[in-house]
């Protein structure tokens, strides 16, 4: 049980760090909110005055220039109330509504993609791994290979061959404008079809990763001593690689696809601006571009909660799983 209370003391103290910071760094950088807000309104032939700063001040959630104690102390109050503030990016629209709409397509997208590229890399790696030294090695080059590759290169190249020459699926947006969003066959299939190329990319890059990692854990494991009982034993082959190579060899693997879980949320930045795609990071970048900290803030916030989370229920499962974890502790 105190195993279990210093892994949650330990996160509960990683998240107010978190917090912190990310609170600290959007305001170290240059630029201010209440001023992007107040050029736009003066493009637009508004008044800009000292009362009109004051009043952009007060619906962002307070004044930039009050001292930073504040700011912070404002700042952890909103949370608890569950007010992220309003984003300057797309004024006057809440932060929650924003990252509502666009979290759904980032999770829908980078979520299938690395439950596809973790099966298909965990898999293929045990495959190559239970025969090392044989042509299916040569499967490892070509996929690290790929994952060497610059994912916007990488997503550039796709687009040019599959969409621009071969005209075989959509290179850019979420789905098709004529279509209103929905939960409908139509929007859903459509939806689909704009998304298979931007999760195709994520695929090709990312299973590299997991097949040289699975791999180089499977010709670690089967020198394993009882690995050679089981092989004494005349057990079949299929039941050794299932059973007990593959099972030990993949927990490593096991334990990064739940951090990578975590990061599902903060989408691909580079990937959805390529292909025009609504997600989180698309937001997050207009966000930076447009010195919005309550965006900024919000989008951090959800990806550090989502890391945390996926962090916090790795240690758990190790500490149910494998005893040695909590008597080490």
């Amino acid at each position: 049980m105190s195993y279990f209370v210093r892994k949650l003391g330990f996160y509960l103290v990683a998240l107010w760090a978190a917090l912190t910071l990310n609170f600290l760094i959007p305001r170290l950088m240059p630029g201010n909110p209440v001023d992007v807000l107040l050029a736009k309104l003066q493009q637009r032939g508004g008044i800009v005055d000292a009362a009109t700063r004051r009043s952009y001040e007060l619906l962002l959630g307070g004044g930039t220039d009050d001292p930073l104690w504040v700011q912070y102390g404002n700042y952890l109050v909103n949370l608890a109330k569950g007010d992220l503030g309003i984003a300057v990016s797309v004024f006057p629209t809440p932060v929650s509504e924003v990252i509502g709409q666009a979290l759904p397509w980032t999770i829908a997208l980078v979520g299938i993609a690395t439950i596809l590229s973790f099966i298909l890399g965990v898999g293929l790696g045990a495959i190559v791994g239970w025969k090392p030294g044989t042509w299916l090695d040569s499967l490892v080059p070509a996929t690290t290979l790929l994952a060497a590759v610059p994912y916007f290169w990488l997503a550039l190249i796709l687009v040019l061959i599959i969409s621009s020459t071969l005209h075989l699926l959509p290179g850019m947006g979420g789905y098709d404008v004529v279509l209103s969003p929905g939960w409908n066959t139509e929007f859903i299939l459509s939806a689909i079809e704009y998304g298979t190329l931007p999760a195709l990319t994520i695929v090709l890059s990312s299973i590299g990763g997991w097949l040289l990692g699975m791999r180089n854990m499977m010709v670690s494991t089967l020198s394993e001593d009882y690995i050679l009982t089981a092989q004494a034993k005349g057990l079949k082959n299929s039941r050794i690689l299932g059973g007990y190579a593959a099972r030990n060899a993949a927990l490593p693997s096991i334990a990064g696809f739940a951090i990578s879980l975590g990061f599902v949320v903060s989408g691909s930045i580079i990937t959805e601006q390529v292909f025009s795609y609504p997600g989180i990071g698309s937001k997050l970048l207009q966000a930076v571009q447009n010195s919005d900290y309550a965006l900024m803030q919000g989008i951090f916030l959800v990806i550090t909660l989502a890391v945390l989370g996926a962090n916090l229920l790795v240690d758990l499962l190790y500490g149910i799983i494998d005893p040695r974890t909590r008597a080490r502790s």
